[in-house]
């Protein structure tokens, strides 16, 4: 697959698999699928619940929490990061592009590693990920600097 992200050894970030790319994401180790994707979003090659099937008919285990621009708050960061220690390693997570997963690990990796909101832009932008949207770096950071661990 192409335009992935290896955050750690636990978790790679990009765009949403076709059927044929979760088989190679099994061979490839992935032990979950974690989707970030809403039912009804346009260019969805398998729909949520679709993929789910596919995901544990490939022996994986799979987490769909739906998020959009519009619903991302921290209630569905806290879901996932509740949700993502009790899956099987390593993880691969995706929305449509790979931002809004993107976004939603490295809230994850921020707080537990205790770094800053700004610290966590700084260390994703040195990563790759491009944000264009203003309101998701806002987001980010003030969810890290409101549940970072203490240093």
């Amino acid at each position: 697959m192409q335009n992935t992200m290896k955050i750690s050894e636990q978790i790679t970030v990009g765009p949403q698999p076709s059927e044929d790319d979760l088989q190679q994401l099994k061979k490839s180790g992935f032990q979950s699928i974690v989707n970030f994707r809403t039912e009804g979003e346009e260019n969805q090659p398998l729909a949520p619940n679709a993929e789910g099937e596919k995901v544990k008919a490939a022996g994986m285990k799979y987490l769909h929490i739906p998020v959009s621009m519009n619903s991302m708050g921290p209630e569905l960061v806290d879901q996932f990061r509740e949700k993502l220690p009790s899956l099987p390693t390593p993880v691969f997570a995706h929305c449509k592009s790979g931002k809004r997963a993107g976004a939603m690990v490295m809230m994850h990796v921020a707080c537990e590693n205790g770094w800053s909101g700004d610290e966590t832009l700084e260390k994703a932008e040195e990563m790759g990920f491009e944000c264009d949207k203003p309101e998701l770096e806002e987001f980010v950071k003030g969810y890290v600097d409101n549940h970072t661990k203490s240093a």
